[in-house]
């Protein structure tokens, strides 16, 4: 098969040759060519089949089931094992000349060795495997097998049966790993652990005993069942007294310092900067912003106020945007009102014409689940380029948990204008579009091994974009929110670098949240939890979005009145997730 494939591009550049009249030299070098991106795109694939062997329950989440009823455990074993894994494909990756791949292979390898950089990193240098408690958690894999409807549901269930096997052994394996833990992790884990049981309970034993597996297959069931249920309580109990001892006698920071930050910066973002950089450039974009708001609040302030504005512009944006932020929706109706505006969304793009949306992929609204709670109040689960027509998840975290108090304050902060945003952001055409079209990227490397900054970039990029061609009709108090929204983008890259690099505390960060980016209580406290349980990830927001809008006036620019809108961003989103500054490359 090799053979043939080799002759095929032999061919393929002879044919070529006819019409151009190349020298001899030349053909073989077309030849040579042709033959390197056949054998490039045959490691590629062979790359991610041996990925998800190593990994199944990767693979799951991006819809390749190869061996779902594998749970793999945590152990020094396989992190050997995966080491072992990195040294190989470095070794096929010296093979192949850069010089003679193609735009497109060429962004594919540098995806491929980063990821292998960041496996390597990850397990030898950052070692979050033992100071981060919430890097164990089984929940998640259950939740794929269970709720998908990829396979009859027979046979997930025996997939089910067969996967609560190694939960004792993956509990196990997590406490053998934890090692001068972090107490903000250890608190996650227990919350995030104790939100199993919402996917390992009642109602799966009853679908088993419901089901058509034999009645070897749920005896097997219910005696792992119970050995499953009895090591998550352990474990949690373990936290629990985890958790005691680190309050009592203090814990490791959470942060993770300036070298390891810039480390992780360069593998996470690949933006072509330094953290360093991206900060200082954060900081001047900040008050940028804040002087186009003031331009607002100047311009409105009579229409809501009775009283001379105070000269000091960010004391009258404050107001203003307080006085904006009372009209927002009832409490109990905020997950309802999310989905009354997709439509809407969905009419406004058509209407314009700013993108194709493919209706056939499903976006599914819901509460977010008891597992997924802890981290961020709304977010997008996607299926992968393998089951493309599976459900994408909005997930929006209600707000039952909360007091009336806190209540208040987080519908202010996503008031009537700023859930607008959110919905553009996450769903219509931020998200949920980027990532349908990720998974029909012809490259897969791409669309599995996405850049993050690319992205969240996208989603940020989409919201300016979307008011720029009339959304909210020009109106400028839509215009001041989104500019309060972007301006806690902003402040994302500004808040996580001066946390985990300079030091900075609670009360500073939530001084800055508030005073400088305008946010509500609830919404800075929130961040201040966020920034204490990531890094590198708040960044991400704020240099995508830079990226995107650049190249986006630099073509248009460029192309002066041949630039479609329309056509950029179908461009754009056809190379898959990758990082913005290969992207433009391929554009270019």
């Amino acid at each position: 098969m090799k053979k043939a494939l080799i002759s095929l591009s032999i061919a393929l550049a002879l044919t070529g040759m006819v019409g151009c009249q190349s020298s001899p030299q030349q053909v073989n070098q077309q030849a040579d060519q042709f033959t390197t991106q056949i054998s490039f795109e045959q490691f590629s694939t062979q790359f991610i089949d041996d990925l998800w062997q190593l990994s199944p329950t990767w693979a799951m989440y991006n819809g390749k089931h190869i061996n779902d009823g594998y749970l793999e455990i945590p152990n020094q074993a396989n992190r050997d094992k995966t080491l072992a894994f990195i040294n190989t494909q470095r070794g096929w990756l010296k093979t192949f000349n850069q010089q003679t791949l193609s735009a497109s292979n060429l962004i594919d390898y540098q995806l491929i060795n980063n990821l292998l950089n960041k496996l390597d990193w990850q397990i030898t240098t950052f070692k979050s495997w033992q100071w981060d408690p919430s890097n164990y958690n089984v929940a998640g894999g259950f939740a794929q097998i269970i709720n998908e409807d990829f396979a009859p549901l027979d046979q997930r269930l025996a997939s089910v049966v067969a996967r609560l096997e190694n939960v004792p052994a993956y509990y196990q394996a997590a406490r053998d790993n934890i090692n001068d833990p972090t107490l903000t992790h250890t608190q996650l884990a227990i919350q995030q652990n104790r939100g199993a049981f919402s996917v390992l309970n009642d109602e799966l034993v009853q679908k088993v005993n419901d089901s058509g597996l034999s009645n070897e297959q749920k005896a097997l069931f219910q005696q792992r069942f119970t050995s499953a249920i009895k090591a998550i309580n352990e474990h949690i109990d373990w936290l629990l007294a985890l958790e005691t001892k680190l309050k009592a006698e203090g814990s490791r920071d959470f942060r993770i310092g300036a070298e390891l930050y810039e480390q992780k910066f360069a593998l996470d973002i690949q933006a072509g900067m330094t953290a360093k950089q991206l900060f200082e450039k954060a900081v001047a974009d900040k008050n940028r912003v804040q002087a186009e708001m003031a331009k607002i609040t100047a311009t409105i302030w009579s229409k809501y106020f009775d009283i001379p504005k105070p000269t000091d512009d960010k004391k009258a944006i404050r107001l203003l945007i307080d006085k904006l932020s009372a009209k927002h929706v009832k409490r109990d109706e905020f997950v309802e009102e999310v989905r009354k505006q997709i439509p809407e969304l969905i009419k406004f793009v058509n209407d314009k014409n700013l993108i194709t949306l493919d209706l056939n992929k499903p976006l599914v609204v819901r509460e977010t689940p008891e597992y997924m709670r802890g981290f961020a109040g709304a977010s997008i689960s996607a299926p992968g380029p393998y089951d493309k027509g599976g459900n994408t998840y909005y997930n929006v975290t209600p707000l039952d948990h909360m007091s009336n108090e806190s209540a208040e304050s987080y519908l202010r902060e996503y008031n009537h204008w700023i859930l607008q945003v959110l919905n553009i952001h996450e769903a219509i055409p931020g998200h949920y579009t980027q990532l349908v079209y990720a998974n029909e990227s012809p490259s897969l490397v791409k669309s599995l091994f996405g850049n993050g900054a690319m992205i969240e970039g996208w989603a940020v990029y989409t919201e300016r974009m979307m008011l720029e061609e009339g959304y909210g009709n020009f109106e400028p108090e839509m215009w001041l929110m989104y500019y309060k929204w972007n301006l806690r983008v902003i402040a994302n890259t500004i808040l996580d670098y001066s946390i985990q690099v300079n030091g900075m505390g609670e009360e500073e960060a939530i001084a800055l949240m508030e005073n400088e980016a305008f946010q509500q209580r609830a919404e800075a406290e929130g961040k201040w939890r966020r920034a204490t349980l990531s890094q590198v990830q708040l960044t991400s927001y704020y240099s995508g979005y830079r990226e995107i809008y650049d190249l986006r006036e630099e073509l248009k620019l460029k192309q002066g009145e041949a630039f479609n809108l329309k056509q950029f961003h179908e461009q754009f989103l056809s190379y898959g997730s990758a990082p913005v500054k290969y992207i433009k490359q391929l554009m270019n």
